[in-house]
């Protein structure tokens, strides 16, 4: 068995949906196993990818486990050289996977890989390439050093900034989203720390890979990433979670810290707080009403699956003044790409699935130079438009 994917969801079974599409087609003509661990989802997750993708292990906890637990339980009965862990809420290429394999097959020295994120905008997510969260490193993040100096290779390292998103690099963590890992490094640096609930859990396993000897890599290999860090910076809960994952990584790596840390962490934590309760308190004193913002959408697709998209998009966005259509029947895919610059003009763009291969559509969002744009992807299969926006999806 080369390699083996596991997914770990809850409650996103048409988002999920589609990152098994592009699995699937990220897979052919590899030997691969797909396992799928359900989190206890109330929206029937387990049932739905069982009919629709019966080649997939599927595995439904009686609860929510947490990521490590799930993960690590699909990983005990996975047989692959590597194996990839990876969100249910991404899309993939279709050579990322035998591209990142021929990569680790030619680099023994390598434990794991990531590769490079896109939001649903096409903005490349810094959390892609970064550096262990040493107590310098975490200081120079929280103190804002980092973003005064993003090009200093001193106060900067947490994200690397500096580096190239567009080169190869060797890299101290692997995003959760996204780790390629060899079998027999994570056999030496061991299974997911359970302890980690919820983030932190990635970092972890990446500093015992490099204990182990091994070494990460980041690959420039576009996927699409719906959440993202960037996109919960607001979130008080996100806040607390993150930097309580952190307490538990210093205290493991780090324990003479332990205390000038914890001080300093829950220190972030209240400005943070305090920060949103007033952003929301002068958002609320605001009077002024919301300006409706004009969108314009460019659906590129053939044209028997145009009004279905359409139909969609006018649902999801009632507020579009117009709808063009790109031909996919007498244009091709990658015309459009080239003409990049006539793009400007949308606001929006909707690619149907089975109409452009997903490398494409990856491509498209990384070229586009107006990163304003918003991408939606229309499944024909279920007849879902999956937007990035809170993840939702409109069903015709």
């Amino acid at each position: 068995m080369k390699i083996s994917v596991v997914i770990v969801s809850y409650n996103v079974k048409y988002i999920l949906e589609q990152c098994l599409l592009s699995v699937h087609s990220a897979l052919s003509g590899m030997e691969a196993e797909v396992f799928v661990v359900d989190n206890n989802s109330p929206d029937g997750s387990a049932d739905y990818i069982r009919d629709k993708f019966p080649e997939v292990e599927v595995i439904a906890n009686d609860h929510n486990a947490g990521f490590a637990v799930a993960n690590n339980q699909a990983i005990r009965r996975s047989s692959g050289q590597y194996v990839l862990l990876l969100n249910p809420d991404t899309v993939i290429g279709e050579e990322s996977i035998r591209t990142l394999c021929y990569f680790m097959d030619e680099n023994p020295q390598a434990g794991g890989a990531g590769v490079k994120m896109l939001d649903g905008h096409g903005v490349f997510l810094p959390e892609s390439k970064r550096s262990f969260p040493t107590p310098w490193v975490s200081f120079c993040k929280m103190s804002g050093l980092s973003a005064l100096f993003p090009g200093s290779r001193l106060f900067a390292r947490y994200r690397l900034p500096y580096l190239n998103p567009d080169r190869q690099h060797a890299v101290d963590v692997l995003a959760g989203a996204f780790m390629l890992l060899r079998r027999e490094a994570l056999d030496k640096a061991g299974l997911l720390d359970e302890a980690f609930f919820m983030y932190g859990e990635d970092i972890d396993l990446s500093y015992r890979l490099v204990m182990s000897g091994y070494r990460n890599y980041y690959l420039p290999e576009r996927i699409l990433h719906y959440k993202g860090e960037s996109t919960q910076r607001g979130d008080i809960s996100f806040v607390r979670n993150f930097y309580g994952a952190m307490l538990i990584f210093y205290r493991k790596y780090y324990p003479r810290s332990g205390v000038a840390v914890s001080l300093l962490i829950r220190l972030a934590i209240n400005l943070r707080a305090s920060a949103a309760t007033l952003a929301r308190i002068a958002g609320a004193g605001r009077r002024k009403a919301k300006r409706v913002r004009r969108r314009r959408l460019l659906v590129l697709c053939r044209e028997a699956n145009f009004e279905a998209v359409k139909a969609a998009a006018v649902e999801r966005m009632p507020e579009l003044e117009f709808v063009n259509l790109w031909n996919l029947d007498v244009k091709r895919a990658m015309d459009a790409i080239c003409r990049r610059n006539q793009m400007k003009a949308f606001t929006d763009i909707a690619f149907c699935c089975r109409d452009m291969r997903f490398e494409q559509m990856l491509l498209f969002m990384d070229t586009i130079v107006d990163k304003k744009t918003t991408y939606h992807i229309y499944n024909v299969g279920n007849n879902r438009l999956i937007s990035p926006k809170n993840n939702e999806t409109v069903r015709r």
